[in-house]
């Protein structure tokens, strides 16, 4: 078949043409169902694999938070308004009774990312930000549908060099980021769908929040229960 064949079959509304609704309804609600089992199966293979990464980086944020530390996020594009809201998670938590805990968004401050992206160039622009307010003892997400977003893994080898504990979440084979062996906990989706990637990221934070909640309370339980006995 034709190029021109090919895209009048795809999109025969280029070419003053239009599909019958009833193969086009079918069409369409296949494409729902396909691309929700692609969703599931998806979810499934990651945290079949990597629920115990996905553990340990809790219990690594819960003793940052502990310790008294924070968390700081980054991310580019669709990723950086993963970066947000893994913030917002942490600083406003949605369930009643869970305190507050502090985490700073590196893509937040537009005019400190375009200063530094002028200046000095676009990789630089978490390590500039990370050098001047992050401490030892602290930790970092970073999240990238390839995980080889150069700006994160510089933000990440720094980190390192500042004793700040990090967390990464990719897709496809992690890319830079697993090979950089700058990372400590990094989660990876066994998906080259930017989409499904992306919606496994959603869900790996969210429950690593939660979990972090969980460990402190315990923590908090245990303390109390010692002075008690005590």
């Amino acid at each position: 078949m034709s190029n021109e064949g090919t895209l009048s079959g795809l999109y025969p509304f280029l070419h003053g043409k239009t599909q019958d609704p009833t193969k086009l309804q079918t069409a369409l609600l296949h494409s729902v169902a396909e691309k929700a089992r692609d969703s599931r199966e998806t979810n499934e293979a990651f945290f079949g694999g990597q629920a115990e990464i996905l553990v340990a980086a809790a219990r690594t944020l819960a003793g940052v938070y502990s310790s008294g530390g924070q968390l700081f996020s980054m991310g580019n594009g669709g990723s950086s308004c993963d970066a947000s809201h893994v913030a917002v998670e942490f600083v406003h938590p949605v369930t009643a009774g869970r305190p507050a805990l502090a985490a700073t968004n590196l893509v937040a401050d537009l005019a400190m990312i375009s200063a530094v992206g002028n200046d000095l160039g676009f990789d630089h622009v978490f390590v500039r930000q990370l050098v001047a307010h992050a401490r030892k003892g602290d930790a970092l997400i970073g999240i990238s549908t390839s995980g080889n977003s150069q700006n994160l893994i510089a933000a990440f080898v720094k980190a390192k060099e500042m004793d700040v504990s990090t967390i990464g979440l990719a897709g496809g084979d992690g890319g830079k980021m697993k090979s950089s062996g700058a990372v400590d906990h990094c989660l990876i989706v066994p998906s080259t769908s930017i989409h499904r990637i992306q919606e496994c990221h959603v869900a790996a934070y969210h429950i690593m929040w939660d979990l972090v909640h969980t460990l402190l309370a315990d923590e908090r339980g245990s303390a109390a229960r010692k002075e008690k006995v005590q």
